[in-house]
């Protein structure tokens, strides 16, 4: 006997098209569930990312006031660099008028930083890099929003301890430096201080 659907023996059911993309969603659902529990699971990374999202939200800040300024032309002066130099500082810090120290590294970055930066000074290893970090002994306000005084030295930071730091987005002007024991994130195109954290090593 023929058979009546035309379908060939031999040849296995198919499921119905929207048994398969049920399927399918429910393989995506689960898999950003288990990745949200694992960022959920793991509050040290959780940490760090909310430590990049914090910088990035200032650099968009920092670039949404630039282009609202004067464009400046290209130049090697120094004077003419140093003018639009602190044009950014002034635009940046009406723009965070309400900043203040923590907004970057908030209580739980704070912790984990430190966290990071011990090792990096212990043992005779690490009492060379402390001795390269307080070598230069800067004179400066730890201030949210103010600058950096132009008169005083910037902290050599060693590339151990530069490496145990998560890595601030490349070529923004965005630098780690000390002063003495405290860490400072500076913002180098305005010569400004984003935040700082007391006591970043011991």
């Amino acid at each position: 006997m023929g058979n009546p659907f035309g379908v060939a023996r031999g040849v296995g059911k198919q499921l119905p098209t929207w048994v398969g993309a049920g399927l399918l969603l429910g393989v995506v659902a689960a898999s950003a569930l288990t990745a949200s529990q694992q960022v959920k699971t793991n509050p040290e990374a959780q940490t760090l990312v909310d430590f990049n999202e914090r910088v990035k939200a200032y650099l968009t800040l920092r670039d949404k006031v630039d282009g609202e300024a004067p464009k400046q032309q290209e130049t090697k002066e120094a004077a003419k660099i140093q003018e639009a130099q602190r044009g950014l500082f002034a635009a940046i810090r009406n723009a965070r008028v309400g900043a203040k120290q923590g907004d970057i590294f908030t209580p739980a970055i704070e912790k984990k930083f430190r966290a990071l930066l011990s090792p990096e000074v212990k043992g005779q290893e690490g009492a060379k890099a402390k001795a390269t970090i307080l070598e230069e002994k800067p004179v400066v306000e730890l201030k949210v929003n103010t600058e950096y005084p132009s008169a005083e030295p910037l902290s050599s930071v060693p590339p151990t301890v530069l490496q145990a730091l998560p890595p601030l987005p490349k070529g923004e002007g965005l630098e780690y430096r000390f002063v003495r024991k405290h860490l400072i994130l500076l913002d180098t195109r305005a010569n400004l201080i984003v935040d700082f954290l007391f006591n970043a090593i011991p």
